[in-house]
């Protein structure tokens, strides 16, 4: 039996349009656009401004030392001059249930939420946030567990506990029930709203008009301190001059089709042999930490490790199992052909100065447990689709200028920036930046270096580079965690620069350091 449910596409998408009531002849009739929202702040027009970055956050297993919490307090520090957060995903690990928010979302985070000084009194879908917080949803956020597993694991609570165990399984009754519990957090959730005349008040207070690519258009208005929450799971916002586009990626990631040629079959024989080699790993995992001391300090620290690893495996068998599938899934194909229009509508408004994509998993990384995981290069074709026919339609993009000036993402537990030569497709001279290092288990960068080629199965041309990759490095008692967030300040201009600022939380030889890596231009 499978350890998580990751639920079809087509049922995420389902169920996400019923919860923000999609379409629905009220929202026609108020000529509501669900996927824009324009922040009520007085600043939101100033071309200079900052805001933060972290992803692949909500995790609770360190009882005694939690990184994201750490990591919170490294953002504390930044949190005047910032003017918003952006989350790249897989904000409750491990299953995206309602039952963890409170440990691995609330409480690490609650400088940063109305009422966040008794945080305990504080319901997770009641959240509103004095800084705007911007989420996309990851494959925890999504995920469901099997009843047995929810049984099993509250039957091994008490005696964690009474043992002094200082691993949680982030692990509850049950799952998210397909993305509920983060719809309910962050979503303006209006399936709630069953009465008309409530729907149509709550609909006149909290959409309002807003001018966006020379239109006028009804949209969520986002109130810092009053009213946070975002209509739908993908959106659009503008600040500063610059066009955010916020993506869920669960929704067209699924792994490209095995062709039946003589090549597909040799590639299909090799993904059922690392899957045979995957199931020998965790058996040797297994028999490993039966032998660990829970409550030794150095023994937690190794079963973190093997937990870690065990995730990884788990997800490469779910990623090998898509790929082995002959039922292709749906693509999302309607959000996708959204984001064309939008990127096409941003370069044709001269209000706009750049264009930043945000979404969970990352079309280039080097980490080594995600760079040629079948989900990655899904993600990575269908946005160059998007990049390639948006750029038809656009026409001629200045000299020097790409599509998008940033890609943000997370999924891979590490942070990274990455830049793109030429690729032969319109995702070339790309800066990509991953943000995935705030407070799950850490990994490494892959051994077969830092460039990454077109076909990463054979001998083909080099298309882009790792400049800069903070995870886990060292071994044994020299192994360094440095966890992660970033901050960004963009500068005024018609073609703005963007100052990234990494900062670091480490964990080395159960000790935390706090510092920060020298600033790079982009």
């Amino acid at each position: 039996m499978k350890f998580v449910l990751d639920p079809d596409i087509a049922v995420k998408i389902d169920q996400m349009k019923r919860r923000v009531r999609w379409q629905e002849p009220i929202i026609k009739e108020k000529a509501i656009a669900q996927t824009k929202l324009f922040i009520d702040d007085a600043n939101r027009d100033n071309p200079e401004f900052s805001f933060l970055v972290i992803g692949d956050s909500g995790c609770g297993t360190h009882l005694k030392h939690h990184p994201q919490r750490q990591i919170a307090q490294v953002m504390l520090e930044h949190q005047e001059r910032s003017s918003f957060i952006i989350h790249t995903g897989d904000v409750v690990y491990q299953v995206g249930s309602r039952e963890y928010y409170q440990n691995n979302f609330i409480n690490p985070y609650r400088e940063f939420i109305v009422g966040g000084e008794r945080p305990k009194q504080l319901q997770y879908d009641r959240l509103t946030f004095k800084l705007p917080f911007f989420a996309v949803p990851g494959n925890h956020d999504y995920y469901d567990l099997p009843l047995i597993y929810g049984i099993l694991a509250q039957a091994t609570w008490l005696p964690r506990r009474l043992l002094g165990s200082r691993i949680d399984l982030d692990v509850g009754w049950h799952g998210s029930y397909k993305g509920e519990a983060y719809a309910r957090a962050f979503l303006d959730y209006l399936l709630d709203i069953q009465d008309p005349t409530n729907l149509e008040r709550h609909l006149d207070i909290h959409y309002s008009l807003n001018q966006t690519n020379g239109e006028t258009q009804r949209c969520l208005k986002y109130e810092p301190g009053k009213f946070t929450r975002l209509p739908n799971r993908y959106y659009t916002f503008r600040y500063g001059g610059i066009d955010f586009f916020a993506l869920d990626s669960n929704t067209f990631n699924e792994p490209l089709s095995i062709p039946d040629t003589q090549e597909g079959a040799a590639r299909r024989a090799k993904l059922l042999a690392r899957q045979s080699k995957i199931i020998e790993q965790e058996e040797k995992i297994q028999i490993a930490m039966a032998q660990l001391n829970a409550y030794d300090p150095e023994d937690a620290d190794k079963l973190d490790d093997y937990y870690a690893k065990i995730e990884h495996l788990e997800e490469s068998q779910r990623d090998i199992s898509k790929q082995l599938n002959k039922q292709q899934q749906e693509i999302d194909w309607e959000q996708l052909n959204w984001l064309k229009e939008s990127l096409i509508a941003s370069w044709r408004d001269e209000a706009v100065r750049g264009r930043i994509i945000f979404l969970h998993h990352p079309p280039y990384v080097t980490e080594a447990t995600k760079w040629n995981q079948g989900q990655t290069l899904a993600i990575r074709d269908r946005l160059r689709q998007v990049f390639d026919d948006a750029v038809e339609k656009i026409g001629t993009i200045p000299p020097g200028r790409s599509v998008v000036d940033i890609v943000l993402s997370g999924h891979a537990h590490c942070m990274e920036h990455f830049y793109t030569k030429q690729t032969g497709y319109a995702d070339s001279n790309i800066n990509w930046l991953v943000c995935g290092g705030s407070g799950h288990s850490l990994r490494r960068q892959r051994k077969e270096g830092k460039i990454l080629f077109q076909n990463p199965d054979s001998d083909s041309e080099p298309i882009g580079h790792s400049c800069l990759f903070l995870g886990r490095n060292g071994r044994g008692k020299k192994t360094k965690r440095p966890y992660s967030c970033l901050r960004i300040d963009v500068q005024a201009g018609d073609r703005p620069q963007f100052t990234v600022h990494p900062y670091v939380a480490e964990w080395h030889q159960r000790q935390w350091n706090h510092y920060a890596i020298d600033p790079f231009i982009i």
